[in-house]
């Protein structure tokens, strides 16, 4: 039984019925605050199936935050849109205010501003924009940046980055939380201090959006000695009433602990982010489970302003009547996982094709307008 969905629909009924009206800065909304949701990853896959969900999309932002980046143009350059619009919205606030004064030469000449049909100076359209974003490095490296946003919280917390290239090796002065986590995770994984955070108070003011989701906790226990039989049924060749079972169970390679990751999230568009949100942090569970040799335990999250936007009352409505599939499962390929690479090498190796979901079943997509 696939629980997920039924939750989901029945937070979307909540809201629709029960929720705060609210003038917000990008729309009107219904709102509840304080709502929790669980998920075992051993019912499968948290993607949601009464929608068909954008997967690539993803895992390109995940592997986005986990390579401490914070230009878009690593996500334009892998056809994945979800932070055009901030980051366009960004350039066009800046690029009014330095043309209500002069228009720098240089923007003129490299075609960073163009003559609108009354013959004045004008901001590049959106499509202008992002497909400059996709050409230029330079105008890219420029009017990209979303400031220090998740990546440079979860890789480099308080470190500059003015002079870091895209893709380029990490170890700035900030602190590697993520590299801090899996190290605790090996050496110490009953330590209550297992966390990353993006709130960095001090750098709010120089991020296009504050952090939405803005931290996790990870928490792991050991297998019970069922739960490692079951792991080796599941993952060799080896049969119950097979005596080698014991000596599977030995290995270093069987897993023996299980991770769990709660995720804390401060505003919530129910229905356009939170699907994305939960499949992005199970992603997330997933991928520090393969580097730490644990099994994927629990999903947790704790949402604070969940909310629906008026125009997007009659897509949830849509999606509430659905009937839920059962969830998919995830495979991960296995080839970047060796003990003698480093994390970035991990990282900057792992491509979407390593990630594959299997059996997905679901509805049809249910457009709606992202409010920026």
């Amino acid at each position: 039984m696939n629980q997920l969905d039924k939750y989901y629909q029945e937070l979307l009924f909540d809201i629709i019925q029960n929720g705060v009206k609210k003038e917000t800065r990008n729309g009107k909304t219904r709102s509840l605050f304080g709502k929790q949701i669980r998920h075992k990853m051993k019912d499968g896959f948290p993607l949601l199936t009464t929608k068909k969900m954008y997967w690539k999309g993803i895992v390109i932002e995940l592997l986005w935050f986990l390579r401490g980046d914070t230009n878009i143009k690593y996500l334009v350059d892998n056809d994945c849109h979800i932070w055009d619009g901030d980051c366009y919205s960004n350039y066009g606030k800046k690029m009014v205010n330095i043309m209500n004064t002069v228009v720098p030469s240089e923007f003129m000449d490299k075609g960073w501003v163009k003559l609108n049909s009354q013959g004045k100076w004008d901001v590049l359209s959106k499509e202008e924009f992002i497909n400059k974003i996709k050409t230029d490095f330079e105008f890219a490296k420029k009017w990209g940046e979303l400031g220090p946003v998740y990546g440079a919280g979860w890789r480099n917390w308080g470190g500059k980055s003015d002079d870091k290239e895209f893709n380029d090796e990490f170890g700035n002065k900030g602190i590697d939380q993520i590299a801090n986590l899996i190290n605790e995770l090996k050496t110490n994984p009953d330590s209550r201090r297992l966390m990353v955070s993006a709130w960095n108070v001090g750098e709010l003011e120089q991020m296009t959006l504050p952090p939405c989701h803005y931290g996790f906790q990870v928490y792991t226990r050991e297998l019970s000695w069922e739960e490692q039989v079951q792991w080796v049924m599941k993952n060799t060749n080896v049969e119950m009433e097979n005596l080698y079972i014991v000596e599977e169970i030995a290995k270093d390679t069987t897993p023996k602990r299980a991770i769990s990751l709660m995720w804390n999230q401060r505003s919530v568009d129910t229905f356009l982010g939170l699907p994305f949100n939960i499949a992005s942090y199970g992603l997330l569970l997933e991928i520090l489970a393969k580097m730490t040799n644990m099994v994927p335990d629990e999903l947790v999250g704790n949402l604070g302003d969940v909310h629906l936007y008026e125009n997007h009352l009659p897509q949830a409505r849509e999606q509430i009547v659905r009937e839920p599939h059962a969830l998919p499962k995830l495979k991960i390929d296995d080839k970047f996982w060796a003990d003698n690479c480093g994390l970035d090498t991990h990282i900057l190796s792992i491509l979407i094709e390593d990630f594959q979901i299997e059996d997905y079943q679901s509805h049809p997509t249910i457009k709606a307008p992202l409010l920026n």
